[in-house]
């Protein structure tokens, strides 16, 4: 029972320090500020956009070889 007890607790006691220690890192973290925020959001949605446009054209011409060779 003392071991469960013991269990308990250190796994209270581990769980405890990650959070310190999560809160330490955070602290050290450089935010960016608004400007760069909108910056890079730009940046990713501009690049999600043309995967998908990459994706879609491929796509677009699979099919229609497919259909070519199907027929």
């Amino acid at each position: 029972m003392a071991s469960q007890e013991t269990a308990v607790q250190t796994s209270a006691s581990r769980f405890k320090k990650f959070f310190r220690e999560v809160k330490a890192e955070m602290k050290k973290v450089s935010w960016p500020n608004k400007q760069e925020l909108i910056s890079y959001t730009i940046i990713v949605f501009v690049t999600v956009l043309f995967v998908v446009a990459l994706i879609w054209l491929y796509d677009a011409i699979f099919t229609k070889v497919l259909e070519y060779i199907i027929r």
